[in-house]
């Protein structure tokens, strides 16, 4: 893919947006804009926190939003209301620009219930669906486990995995809707197609790079021990 062309960047909650939002420096999220440079067209994966200041910074960018690919429904990747908190996300963002949000089907109901949005707001996929900005492919990966609609995102070589998978570890499965065994088939099976070239791009800063090959996460990342679904349960199964 030309390099002039394809536009991505990882932004950090509570650096590069909400800088005074307390919450947003705790939870240390991972947002992500992907785009064609030639059209001027982007998307943003799991816009939480500052909406406006998402809107100003891509415009500065020389760049226009045409639409969130949400990883999952939790209210820190989409907005809603957490921890006694209540989070900026989608409904805030579609307040300033009418765009589509993009989510996996499982997690329509979820993503309407969390954040309010309605359901002609939302356009659902199935996993291996591709959602184009530009001439930019993205492809969609349902990756259950952490959530039971979960889903990555693959474009250029990159996975951008929400919480799915982690440079140090993988999403929770102990949480509602989460499911260890699911969990062990997305990391071994469903995303077993994506090359050890590829870059790992991750839903949290949990580690201290920010992102790293999947070869060395296959390698170091323990969650790639269990040879077996019955090792696998033996060490993360509820």
């Amino acid at each position: 893919m030309d390099n002039d062309q394809f536009y991505f960047r990882q932004l950090l909650s509570g650096r590069d947006l909400g800088e005074d939002n307390q919450l947003a420096r705790q939870m240390v999220n991972f947002m992500y804009l992907i785009g064609d440079r030639k059209t001027g067209e982007a998307v943003v994966v799991d816009p939480a926190y500052d909406p406006q200041g998402l809107v100003d910074l891509v415009e500065a960018d020389g760049m226009k939003l045409t639409g969130v690919l949400a990883t999952h429904y939790h209210p820190d990747h989409v907005g809603g209301d957490m921890m006694g908190y209540s989070i900026s996300g989608i409904a805030d963002l579609l307040e300033i620009t009418s765009i589509p949000i993009h989510v996996q089907s499982e997690e329509a109901d979820l993503v309407q219930k969390v954040t309010g949005v309605s359901e002609k707001d939302l356009v659902t996929h199935s996993s291996g669906d591709k959602v184009t900005v530009g001439s930019i492919d993205i492809e969609l990966i349902h990756t259950p486990g952490h959530t039971p609609g979960s889903q990555c995102f693959f474009v250029d070589n990159r996975l951008v995995a929400g919480d799915t998978l982690f440079l140090d570890g993988c999403g929770r499965t102990d949480l509602p809707g989460g499911n260890p065994r699911e969990m062990y088939e997305s990391l071994t099976q469903r995303l077993a197609k994506i090359p050890d070239t590829a870059t790992l791009f991750p839903g949290h800063l949990y580690s201290p790079k920010p992102c790293q090959s999947m070869g060395d996460t296959r390698t170091h990342n323990y969650v790639f021990a269990p040879q077996t679904p019955e090792q696998w349960m033996a060490m993360f199964g509820s």
